[in-house]
């Protein structure tokens, strides 16, 4: 006995010291991860003179609020109307993508065979692939075409493909019953109702995930908002913060306040939903 409670002290020391190692270790990983956005915070009330002399220092010597006030215009216009920009640009295609690719998710599950499907479902896959910065002159070409070159819904257009939110919704239909959706049918009920009423309620959590995630990936999108604009007044705030290095001038303490308050909405966004995140994906992953 007095052999046995040493060991189980021994024991229960070396699980301590683990778990510590582990949580230390853990909080270093993420202090590296927090720290560009402390420092950016911290830059956008500091001069460039004081970045420059002590340019690690996540303090400000004094808070210099004139970076603020400086980017309240841009380019001669307002920054509202580059803030209501990004969120008219960002609710809107996530709306749309959410619908367009639960819709067409949900036909490709039901009927896989039908013709051009197959093809369908390959285009999507090949946009996952393929590099944005390869898709300036296409873009364009279309955008021209049909209309939308400098418009606001062009962008919205373009942003509403979700490729990844597509897939996400295919492999959680196909891990829906079969017994459930024929029951439907055997009780009268056509697609859409099918859709409505018995798979998206089923389907909860992943449109929550969807939602979230094409909001995320929308908000920071820049190349397509640049590349369908004609004029700044439909500029986004990412694009904004691009303009700063270019035709806007260079201002470094101005560019950490902008990219201050672009950043903000996603984190705060991120911070509340990260756990339903991380859930559905979990669920679309494990279920697929």
């Amino acid at each position: 006995m007095s052999t046995i409670r040493p060991r189980k002290q021994k024991k229960l020391r070396r699980e301590r010291m683990v778990k510590i190692s582990l949580y230390v270790l853990g909080f270093a990983v993420s202090f590296l991860f927090v720290f560009p956005y402390i420092w950016m915070f911290a830059c956008s009330f500091r001069s460039t003179e004081e970045i420059l002399t002590a340019p690690l220092r996540l303090w400000p010597e004094q808070f210099d609020f004139t970076a603020y006030q400086d980017i309240l215009e841009l380019g001669g216009i307002s920054l509202w109307t580059y803030s209501i920009n990004s969120f008219f640009y960002t609710l809107t295609s996530t709306l749309l993508t959410v619908l367009v690719t639960a819709f067409g998710a949900y036909a490709l599950t039901r009927k896989p065979k039908l013709p051009g499907f197959r093809l369908l479902r390959s285009g999507f896959l090949l946009t996952i692939m393929y590099p944005y910065m390869l898709l300036v002159i296409p873009v364009y070409l279309v955008m021209y075409y049909i209309g939308l070159l400098g418009s606001m819904w062009g962008i919205i257009l373009f942003l509403s493909v979700g490729s990844i939110q597509f897939f996400m919704f295919e492999q959680f239909f196909k891990s829906i019953p079969a017994e459930i959706i024929d029951a439907a049918v055997i009780d009268g009920a056509s697609e859409t109702q099918i859709l409505f009423r018995v798979v998206l309620p089923i389907a909860a959590p992943i449109v929550g995930t969807v939602t979230l995630i094409s909001f995320l990936l929308n908000w920071a999108q820049w190349f397509p908002v640049l590349v369908i604009s004609r004029t700044p007044g439909t500029y986004s705030l990412p694009v904004a913060l691009l303009s700063m290095n270019s035709e806007l001038g260079t201002n470094f303490q101005g560019i950490m306040a902008l990219a201050t308050i672009t950043t903000l909405p996603v984190t705060i966004v991120f911070l509340l939903t990260q756990r339903r995140v991380m859930e559905g994906m979990a669920a679309g992953a494990v279920k697929g």
